[in-house]
């Protein structure tokens, strides 16, 4: 009879260390879950609060203590300084709009011009900046997928324009229509290489470019819908590790 006891209650002696382990798996899954919620959310408050406090502090007090809040009321109000920045650009960029704007920041320029190492550090700012905030400037609407660097792998890319100008003109032996496409680098997707391909060459993808650069930052890891499915898997516990 002793014999038959073991044996019966072997079988529920090993289910416990199982239930323990799934149990502390979970429990590491419902976290790590928690943490790709909490962590990116956390971060960008921390930074937007850093930046507006820290444009307060450079602004403020250059503002008049007429339109300062701070002198009205017994607590500081965050964002002021940001705030008259912002208006006080637009306001700048309204009057530099016209035509004695334009001629003050010509004559402004000559000036700088004539100055050896100071052109070029203003000259390569200003083409940054226009090149970053031009309103003419397209951006990317498509992805795609092109065999790079060999057959037989695939990369992904943006199309950005069709060839012209004297790539064009240099192209034109190809019946072919050819495009221009950005080749990003993981995991930094500002970075990478323009390519002139053949449009028959490029898969389109039906995922957003949006969804391909999360693609290219985490290196495969995040596909298009796994944003979707964080609700799901708070709920049903994410196979993060194997049970």
């Amino acid at each position: 009879m002793s014999a038959i006891k073991k044996i019966q209650k072997s079988p529920k002696g090993e289910d416990m260390p199982r239930k323990k382990a799934r149990f502390f798996t979970r429990v590491r899954n419902y976290f790590l879950t928690g943490l790709v919620i909490a962590a990116p959310i956390s971060i960008t408050v921390y930074l937007t609060w850093t930046f507006i406090s820290f444009v307060d502090q450079k602004v403020k007090p250059i503002i008049p203590a007429v339109y300062n809040p701070d002198n009205y009321l017994p607590f500081s109000i965050p964002g002021v300084g940001l705030v008259f920045a912002i208006l006080s650009l637009t306001i700048l960029g309204f009057i530099t709009a016209n035509y004695l704007g334009r001629s003050i920041i010509s004559s402004g320029e000559r000036i700088l011009s004539r100055m050896p190492l100071i052109r070029n550090l203003y000259s390569g700012l200003k083409q940054i900046f226009e090149t970053a905030l031009s309103q003419q400037q397209k951006s990317f609407q498509q992805a795609g997928l092109i065999e790079y660097p060999r057959k037989g792998l695939y990369a992904v890319v943006f199309i950005s324009t069709e060839a012209k100008g004297e790539v064009k003109d240099k192209l034109q032996k190809t019946k072919d229509e050819v495009i221009g496409v950005f080749l990003p680098t993981t995991p930094n997707p500002t970075s990478g290489f323009l390519l002139f391909v053949k449009k028959s060459d490029v898969t389109l993808l039906d995922m957003s470019v949006e969804e391909a650069a999360k693609l290219v930052i985490s290196a495969g890891l995040v596909s298009p819908d796994q944003q979707d499915k964080l609700k799901e898997l708070a709920d049903d516990g994410p196979p993060l590790a194997a049970e």
